[in-house]
């Protein structure tokens, strides 16, 4: 009777451990959707963001969530390196009517793709990712640019 038992758990315990390496191997992970966003948060200091890359999958939508822990305000804007270009110029040109005394500067709430954050302050941006993007986020504030605050992400 002791042996049966024994060869009986022997198999029982076998025959778990085979089928738990059968099993899927997803992890439960699953992507951002437009729906239910990943959110990934960012903090904004001196000159830089942390994290300053990301990784995102092809389809994924993400909420990035921007913490301003500095002392003077930082804008993200989303785009390729030619619109990071292009909204270098159109900031720097807002940067120069503010010195004349029309303090137009940092983004419209409405305006996609950019925000301005001011210190304390918390913006959301959300972004739907594809596999041709090659985007990146960047502070166009004054010098912050040039400076290297970018992010950059990897779409896999």
């Amino acid at each position: 009777m002791r042996r049966t038992t024994t060869l009986f758990i022997g198999v029982v315990a076998t025959a778990a451990l085979v089928l738990a390496a059968c099993g899927d191997d997803d992890d439960g992970a699953t992507i951002g959707t437009e729906d239910d966003p990943r959110t990934i948060e960012v903090d904004m200091e001196d000159i830089a963001f942390s994290p300053d890359q990301v990784e995102v999958q092809d389809g994924e939508t993400v909420r990035f969530v921007f913490h301003n822990k500095g002392a003077i305000a930082h804008d993200a804007f989303i785009g390729d390196e030619e619109a990071q270009e292009e909204h270098e110029m159109e900031m720097r040109e807002m940067d120069d009517m503010d010195d004349m005394g029309d303090d137009t500067g940092g983004h419209d709430e409405d305006e996609e793709g950019g925000i301005t954050v001011m210190p304390g302050e918390t913006g959301e941006i959300t972004h739907t990712f594809h596999a041709d993007d090659n985007v990146m986020i960047g502070c166009h504030e004054e010098g912050h640019y040039d400076a290297g605050m970018i992010m950059t992400i990897d779409v896999t």
